[in-house]
C-alpha cells in the first residue's frame, strides 16, 4: 500500500519562495507583480491563480513571507527590478489567518467548540 509521501501531489506543483520546499500549487499562495491601492508598484496576492504575467508561490503564512521577504525572494522570482510593497499580501495573510482563528472557534460541521 502507497504512503502519502509516495504519491504526487494531485496537479502542478511549485516550490515555496519562502522556505524552499515544493508543494501542489493549489495549497500555495500565487503572488504577481502589480500595483496598490495608490498605484505604486506592489506584489499582489492572486489566490485564485488567474493573473496574467510571471508569478511567485508562497506557503499562505507568515512565517513563510518573512523568510521569502528576509531573502529577497521576490524580485529574483518576479524579475522585477523595481522595489514591490509588500503590504497588499500582508494584509491578505493577516485577513486569512484572522478568518482561520475565528473558524477553528466553531465548527458548524459538528456544532462543537474548540477550547
Amino acid at each position: 500500500m502507497a504512503t502519502t509521501s509516495d504519491t504526487p501531489a494531485p496537479g502542478p506543483v511549485r516550490t515555496c519562495v519562502g522556505c524552499r520546499t515544493k508543494a501542489a500549487a493549489s495549497e500555495l499562495l500565487r503572488v504577481v507583480a502589480g500595483s496598490d491601492a495608490e498605484g505604486r508598484p506592489a506584489l499582489v496576492p492572486d489566490p485564485q491563480h488567474r493573473a496574467p504575467g510571471r508569478g511567485a508561490h508562497l506557503h499562505p503564512t507568515t512565517e513563510c513571507w518573512r523568510l521569502a521577504v528576509r531573502r529577497r525572494a521576490f524580485p529574483r522570482a518576479l524579475r522585477s527590478e523595481v522595489p514591490l510593497a509588500g503590504a497588499p499580501v500582508e494584509d491578505y495573510l493577516a485577513s486569512r489567518q484572522h478568518d482561520q482563528s475565528e473558524s477553528q472557534q466553531h465548527r458548524p460541521e459538528t456544532g462543537a467548540h474548540s477550547s
